[in-house]
């Protein structure tokens, strides 16, 4: 493998052969280049749809309601339906097993005072269990907790945004905000991997907010996140059985989409989770079809060095060389062309991903990449693939009788 000599014959045979070797070369590269692009488009379509659904809980239900389209049961349509706190405890018994964290909402937009600085915000009053269902990661201080909800505290927890609009570079914790002419204390700082408009919400506790605009117990919606054990399509089965029931309860048609609306992430995600089994197994096709493209060819272009060079190898022969040491010397040729090559290939494709980046946005295509370990992978299989190209022209030119190989035109 090291042998200073045999390694001067294969770089002497290639400066001899510079066409020869850069279109062996190229068809390499080229394959490697080629499965590295489409690889890394790929994946960016892929991370399109996880920062799409990064916002919120992958197992999140969200429970809204509206106004009745059809009649029924004597009862006109256009009626609007108005969740309580008793729908809160109905849906928590109904469903002991299914659910993991849940929480009744209450939104209002607000307008948010500091000193100088103000801004108008969405306010939500929530529970505790409200944090895992957008993801929120506390970066200052804590979320609400239920000693909030049970003394209905006037305290608040911010996103990251709202903090730097009104207080700058200074820390919110401890501090005050006026919030519609009420004070509440800044008790915790979030941020979120939705981005910037799920960090300019401020979470309060449900029951004050409760108290002070829904004097009869009136919730807006319902959020929730359903058993992580439930796999996709029990979890559709659930929140179907959800809104069955709801229907059933405040006397909806079962075939009105309007009074009860019940939305379930696992549906987007069984979604996305075909739509990108279908696309990797496309790529996959693609890419397969390229390596063996790229391996078609180093076998017709090794083919052909072989029968070049067979009056060469037969000189070999004659002056004592033996079949292994010429298979030995094709081989590294042919191992060292192609791995070269495809580092090359390799190399050429990570670079051109990196220098499109965000310009493919526009395209739905974020962070356009690929993994190492499958463009090394792919690289190795060629590899393998031209030692094998290799092998047996080498073979049969190596078995070929000196006498014959000398008289080969």
């Amino acid at each position: 493998m090291f042998d200073l000599d045999r390694w001067q014959e294969i770089f002497q045979t290639i400066s001899k052969n510079k066409l020869r070797t850069i279109l062996s070369g190229f068809t390499i590269a080229f394959a490697i280049l080629l499965f590295t692009l489409l690889f890394g488009i790929g994946n960016g379509l892929k991370h399109t749809f996880e920062k799409q659904f990064a916002g919120d809980s992958q197992n999140s239900v969200y429970v809204n309601s509206g106004s009745t389209t059809k009649p029924y049961k004597g009862l006109q349509s256009g009626r609007q339906i108005q969740f309580r706190n008793e729908d809160a405890k109905f849906i928590n018994e109904k469903f002991p097993d299914e659910i993991q964290f849940f929480s009744p909402n209450i939104q209002r937009s607000m307008q948010a005072i500091y000193k100088g600085e103000q801004n108008r915000y969405t306010v939500r009053g929530v529970y505790p269990d409200y944090q895992p269902l957008e993801s929120a990661v506390i970066q200052d201080g804590r979320f609400l907790s239920y000693i909030d909800i049970k003394s209905r505290a006037k305290v608040i927890a911010i996103g990251r945004l709202v903090e730097e609009d009104l207080f700058g570079a200074k820390s919110a914790m401890g501090k005050n905000i006026n919030l519609d002419g009420i004070s509440y204390k800044v008790v915790g700082v979030f941020n979120d991997p939705g981005g910037d408009n799920d960090e300019r919400y401020i979470y309060a506790p449900f029951t004050t907010i409760q108290g002070m605009y829904k004097p009869n117990d009136e919730v807006d919606y319902f959020g929730l996140t359903f058993n992580s054990k439930l796999s996709v399509d029990g979890a559709l089965a659930f929140s179907n059985l959800l809104t069955k029931v709801l229907k059933e309860k405040h006397n909806v048609d079962p075939r009105d989409q309007g009074a009860i609306r019940v939305r379930n992430y696992a549906e987007g995600t069984k979604n996305v989770q075909q739509f990108m089994t279908v696309l990797n197994i496309i790529i996959l096709f693609i890419g397969i079809g390229t390596l063996i493209a790229g391996i078609i060819g180093i076998s017709n272009i090794m083919v052909y060095i072989v029968k070049e060079r067979t009056k060469e190898l037969g000189i070999r022969k004659a002056l004592g060389a033996t079949p292994n040491s010429i298979i030995g010397m094709i081989l590294m040729e042919s191992i060292f062309i192609t791995a070269l090559a495809g580092y090359t290939g390799l190399m050429l494709g990570v670079f051109a991903l990196r220098a499109l980046g965000d310009s493919l946005e526009k395209y739905f295509i974020l962070n356009p990449s690929v993994e190492t370990y499958v463009v090394v992978g792919a690289t190795i299989v060629l590899i393998i693939a031209g030692t094998i190209a290799g092998y047996i022209p080498a073979k049969r030119a190596a078995s070929i009788k000196p006498i014959v190989a000398l008289n080969d035109e």
